[in-house]
């Protein structure tokens, strides 16, 4: 790993093994401005989406995902699934299933990841605590909950960016400004906050889109959106990451 990416620095990305770090929080921040309510329940905030993207480290294509956002019995299901294949080291795959209310809280998230071995988890999500049984390849099944201050906690996993799709809809667009809001990076079983705002418009290659900030202590994220606020783009600027919709 980067020795300038540390256990303590919770917002990576790309777990390569040249490290890229991106989405993970802080676990020192406070969750006490975390302690919000979420939408009411009967509203939905998703549509239907489906796609591929390609995942870019400096310019070099290093792996590709595939996601679909549908509906799901009474709720949402968010699915994908990455193959990362650095420039050195070994290829990785890890997919995510997660299920979610219709305004954006977590319901349960699968995670597996394949490399030298298997690894996974199954989290259970209920009344502001998640409940994590992790499953590694060789070891006993480990328990742990985390709790937030809040049922509409952000669940955005190392390798999986179309979670930053469900994130763009989470969002309050009518609302608009910074809004705060729990986090979980399940694989590295980490807990921190984020912070999202609209940028206005943004434009990238030419093409003008709509733009939503994401902010942790350490790194900002830059998501370009169609005007249905669908991602069509993620520019990590000093992680040199870029994923973009095929």
């Amino acid at each position: 790993m980067d020795p300038g990416v540390r256990s303590t620095v919770k917002f990576r990305t790309v777990s390569f093994a040249l490290t890229i770090g991106i989405l993970a929080c802080a676990a020192a921040l406070s969750l006490a401005a975390q302690k919000k309510s979420a939408p009411p329940s009967g509203s939905v905030v998703f549509v239907q989406d489906k796609g591929k993207l390609t995942i870019k480290l400096g310019g070099q294509t290093v792996g590709h995902e595939e996601f679909e956002i549908s509906p799901s019995g009474g709720g949402w299901l968010a699915k994908g699934t990455a193959e990362i294949k650095p420039p050195e080291g070994a290829s990785s795959k890890v997919s995510g299933s997660l299920t979610l209310q219709g305004n954006g809280a977590p319901i349960s998230y699968d995670w597996s990841a394949q490399t030298e071995k298997t690894n996974g988890a199954h989290i259970l999500f209920a009344n502001g605590v998640a409940s994590i049984t992790l499953e590694m390849q060789g070891a006993r099944p480990f328990q742990q909950d985390l709790s937030f201050g809040s049922a509409l906690i952000a669940v955005l996993d190392n390798n999986l960016y179309h979670q930053y799709a469900v994130l763009a809809r989470i969002y309050d667009w009518s609302k608009g400004g910074a809004q705060t809001l729990p986090v979980i990076i399940p694989q590295e079983l980490t807990p921190g906050s984020i912070t999202v705002e609209s940028t206005g418009s943004a434009s990238s290659d030419g093409k003008t889109y709509e733009g939503l900030k994401v902010t942790s202590s350490d790194l900002q994220i830059l998501l370009l959106l169609d005007t249905n606020h669908r991602l069509i783009r993620l520019e990590v600027p000093d992680a040199k990451v870029s994923v973009i919709r095929d």
